[in-house]
């Protein structure tokens, strides 16, 4: 099956998507922080750059798409019939890249979990396991 539109717009409609603040991180963050949590964004020193980074717990969420980081448990992964080749190769390639980069992380003493997009479907079970990895969040302080 060949592509359905022109090389132009397949790239427009590529170069569309974005690495940071897309629709399953921002209701990752919004959760955190609506229970109490606080977090830096996308350190850029760290290895992958974590979504989220908990320094004084020394704990890392990465949110993932299923789609681009290749989620082979997850039925939202659909690998495009034209270029099927090109695909597979450049998923695998994420794949393997955020496995290096969590060994990197663990090495260097940081916890890591990942949040896949499809989790996000059952909320109150994301939940559980995030308050799991996190811990207690500290008290929040009024002035």
């Amino acid at each position: 099956m060949a592509d359905n539109v022109s090389p132009e717009v397949r790239s427009h409609i590529m170069a569309q998507v974005k690495s940071k603040g897309m629709k399953p991180e921002m209701q990752v963050r919004r959760l955190l922080h609506s229970l109490g949590y606080r977090y830096r964004l996308h350190r850029a020193d760290l290895p992958g750059k974590p979504d989220l980074v908990f320094p004084s717990r020394h704990k890392v969420v990465f949110v993932n798409g299923c789609f681009w980081h290749y989620h082979t448990d997850c039925d939202r992964v659909r690998i495009p019939v034209a270029n099927r080749n090109y695909w597979l190769t450049k998923l695998k390639q994420n794949q393997a890249r955020d496995a290096y980069n969590i060994v990197l992380l663990e090495e260097n003493g940081w916890e890591v979990i990942t949040v896949w997009e499809c989790e996000l479907r059952d909320i109150s079970t994301t939940t559980e396991r995030l308050l799991a990895f996190l811990g207690k969040p500290a008290p929040t302080r009024t002035l």
